[in-house]
């Protein structure tokens, strides 16, 4: 019977030492689970309080008028039907394709084209002298280039000149020779 009563406690004291082992375990499961929980809401309580520092500091930024500004869609030229001859978003100017049937050749009609997109970029707040990019289109580009960039050259501010494309096209009509489409800054 001691035997037995010896086997019995040691039983006991392995199960509850194992017992214990498990409470330990559990309890430091938890703890870590614990521990990362509060890691982790510390650094998402950082980067919420940095997020609401910089929204305040963009709030900050679009207090000031001109910021307010960039962040609308301002539409010019909405005679057409189809499309908006300007768009002015972030401080950008996006000027539609410009096209004109009323000169004959191709030098008359680039000038009136410029003339309509010095008029647009002045509407919108800016000038050729902020141009960003320029896409040409010419419809005998064999015969007419030279003619167009004669006149493009002497129209575009020599100091500023934007990035361009031009290509030779099918028009929309066919007594329209060159359309010009450009972006701008403000």
């Amino acid at each position: 019977s001691y035997g037995n009563k010896k086997k019995i406690e040691y039983r006991s004291s392995i199960h509850s030492f194992s017992l214990h082992l498990s409470i330990y375990r559990y309890i430091t499961l938890n703890f870590a689970i614990t521990i990362v929980i509060m890691i982790h809401r510390v650094r998402f309580n950082s980067v919420a309080r940095v997020a609401k520092s910089l929204d305040h500091g963009s709030q900050k930024l679009c207090s000031n008028s001109t910021a307010r500004q960039f962040s609308t869609i301002r539409r010019l030229g909405l005679d057409n039907p189809n499309m908006s001859q300007a768009v002015v978003h972030n401080g950008i100017v996006y000027v539609s394709g410009q096209v004109d049937a009323t000169a004959t050749d191709i030098q008359g009609q680039t000038k009136n084209v410029l003339s309509k997109i010095d008029s647009l970029l002045k509407e919108a707040g800016t000038d050729k002298s902020k141009l960003l990019t320029a896409s040409i289109w010419v419809k005998d580009i064999d015969k007419d280039f030279k003619a167009m960039n004669g006149v493009w050259s002497q129209w575009i501010d020599p100091e500023n000149k934007p990035v361009r494309a031009t290509v030779e096209a099918n028009m929309a009509s066919p007594d329209i020779l060159v359309e010009v489409q450009v972006s701008a800054a403000l």
